[in-house]
């Protein structure tokens, strides 16, 4: 550092350094420094190529797909070479538990461990039919739609402004009209089939309406036995809370409560179909304390049939799914009850 300031204070006096950098005094004094210093002096001002104090040997590869850019373009190929490079291989790993996990403060079993299963009657082909008793008691269809995330009552309001731009105020309402009608249709329907009832003084139009529903179902319809319960009232009295179930009945040998849900857009996995499965676990765990049913339920099945036709999807739940969506709606109900 000395001698750095020592050559600049010489560099501003004309001549001094053609005597100090005379061929024998440099030889003797300072070898080899003439040319460092010259550079420290001229390229004061001059900022340094940050390529210079990069390891060229350990990054090479990368270090001349860079200074070559404008001859060699970037492939995803080589840019995962460069990151294999640099940071090594990706770790596999199992994704984080989300910190929000939390438990029902009033877990009741799904299953309910005190249910007397008594034996089968005489007239038990005949499905049960329970009239659905208007109390105080919240339906499990209210305590969903009031206990939407923020998430679900953005993407829902989007889509209904969506609607309202397209079709209109009114055209909006009557779509929303036609929606329920054409369910409540096609639930009317099944329910013929399953009783046998002759359908053919069914109104031309609403046949007309639920044909493509029907149509879509027909695959599902045939694994289906054993009906034990059709649009029947259920409440759980320990929970406090009601609903209508669509149907109880055999899914491949598999006891099952069955909702029918019906989309004009494909829902081929079970998480398209939002809350539904909620639903269902919330109507099973109603059937299990209920003692109007004789019988417990550990299955669920989710149907979604199409109005073009084409074949339904239908989503089963195993006893252990059954068992997490219970956990869910628990958490539901709770959140319910802590508004109101």
């Amino acid at each position: 550092l000395v001698r750095m300031q020592f050559l600049q204070i010489l560099s501003r006096k004309p001549g001094s350094l053609e005597v100090l950098f005379q061929i024998p005094f440099c030889q003797k004094q300072f070898p080899y420094t003439c040319l460092s210093t010259s550079a420290c002096v001229y390229s004061k001002k001059k900022k340094g190529n940050s390529y210079d104090q990069v390891d060229q040997e350990k990054y090479k590869n990368l270090v001349h797909s860079v200074i070559s850019y404008k001859t060699s373009a970037q492939t995803p190929e080589t840019i995962l070479e460069e990151d294999n490079l640099l940071y090594g291989p990706p770790a596999k790993h199992t994704p984080p538990i989300k910190a929000g996990t939390r438990t029902p403060k009033n877990w009741v079993p799904l299953i309910n461990p005190s249910k007397r299963i008594l034996p089968v009657s005489s007239d038990s082909n005949v499905p049960m039919k329970i009239r659905l008793q208007r109390t105080k008691m919240p339906s499990v269809t209210r305590i969903l739609q009031q206990t939407l995330s923020p998430q679900q009552v953005f993407y829902l309001e989007r889509w209904k402004q969506k609607m309202i731009e397209e079709l209109g105020k009114e055209g909006f309402e009557e779509y929303t009209k036609n929606l329920f009608l054409q369910g409540e249709l096609f639930h009317s329907a099944l329910e013929s089939i399953f009783l046998s009832e002759e359908t053919a003084a069914r109104d031309q139009g609403e046949a007309d309406v639920v044909a493509g529903y029907l149509s879509s179902v027909e695959g599902v319809l045939e694994d289906i036995s054993e009906v034990k319960a059709l649009e029947s009232g259920v409440h759980h009295p320990t929970l406090q809370y009601l609903g209508l179930v669509d149907c109880v009945a055999k899914y491949r040998g598999q006891l099952c409560v069955i909702d029918w849900k019906t989309s004009e857009k494909p829902k081929p996995s079970l998480q398209n179909t939002y809350d539904n499965p909620l639903q269902v676990a919330a109507y099973i765990g109603a059937i299990n304390h209920d003692a109007n049913y004789d019988f417990q339920v550990r299955c669920g099945l989710v149907v979604v049939a199409y109005k073009d036709g084409s074949p339904a999807h239908p989503h089963f739940m195993d006893p252990d799914l059954c068992s997490q969506y219970w956990d869910k709606w628990l958490l539901r109900l709770e959140e319910y009850m802590d508004k109101n």
